[in-house]
């Protein structure tokens, strides 16, 4: 995993409180733990990414950005190579007062006003910025939360295996196979689970594949191809899963998703 500096490029001001940076970056990159002045809308228009606040990960594919207050320390991994996009937002205009971290729904027209904001990459000029900041500000803040966060815990042993899992949520190795690697008992590893995580192994494991599940269907994998990817015997176990999670079908809720865009 190759590490890069935040990405350059103006910040917000109260003229034009929206700016736009962004960088072209590979798979496995990331982006080390950093926080800015501004309120920062992480999105990547066409490739996956994993960002880290707070104690938590969350997962997001195109379809989704995660709002990150001003000051709040964070870091970006890209799961896909993929162009990251982050909407700078001055500190005086968070569209989500009081809340460090929001995942949201990113519409069409959410989309499409991003994009005429770096159309062409050149400077915009100041007026139409403006209007644009204005318009995406009133969007941002009409789009529905769609969290599935993974925390993550401060134990290093534990955080070891955490980041492994994230990275390959289809394995299925026991808690036991996995206290080998870690170099602590599995009995310790599933008391960290509890005391650092408020949930067991197993429950903290169907977080991170529900996470990686619903951003791969977002993008169009087959269910039963996600269901392999997610280390599912097969997809109805897959779909009991997530039923059972969100209580309905993976396609039940996905359709539900396009008509509400």
């Amino acid at each position: 995993m190759k590490s890069y500096p935040p990405i350059p490029g103006p910040g917000p001001t109260p003229e034009c409180p929206v700016a736009l940076a962004a960088r072209d970056l590979p798979a496995d990159a990331n982006v080390g733990a950093h926080s800015h002045a501004w309120g920062q809308l992480t999105y990547a228009a066409n490739g996956m990414i994993r960002v880290s606040a707070e104690g938590s990960s969350w997962i997001v594919p195109p379809q989704r950005a995660i709002w990150i207050a001003p000051e709040v320390e964070h870091e970006v991994t890209m799961l896909e190579a993929a162009r990251l996009s982050p909407l700078r937002v001055h500190a005086l205009r968070a569209p989500f007062p009081g809340e460090s971290c929001r995942v949201v729904e990113v519409s069409s027209l959410l989309r499409e006003l991003i994009a005429a904001l770096m159309a062409g990459g050149d400077p915009l000029p100041q007026p139409r910025t403006a209007l644009l900041g204005e318009l995406i500000l009133d969007e941002l803040a009409r789009a529905p939360s769609r969290p599935i966060r993974v925390p993550l815990p401060r134990d290093k042993r534990l955080k070891a295996l955490c980041e492994a899992l994230i990275d390959a949520p289809g394995d299925n190795q026991t808690l036991a196979q996995w206290a080998q690697a870690t170099g602590a008992s599995g009995r310790t590893l599933a008391r960290l689970f509890d005391k650092e995580l408020g949930m067991s192994f197993g429950q903290w494991r169907q977080q991170v594949r529900l996470a990686h599940g619903a951003s791969l269907i977002a993008r169009g994998m087959p269910l039963w191809q996600v269901a392999e990817q997610l280390g599912y015997a097969s997809q109805s176990a897959f779909t009991a899963m997530f039923r059972k999670s969100f209580g309905t079908t993976p396609s039940a809720f996905f359709a539900g998703e396009q008509q509400s865009r």
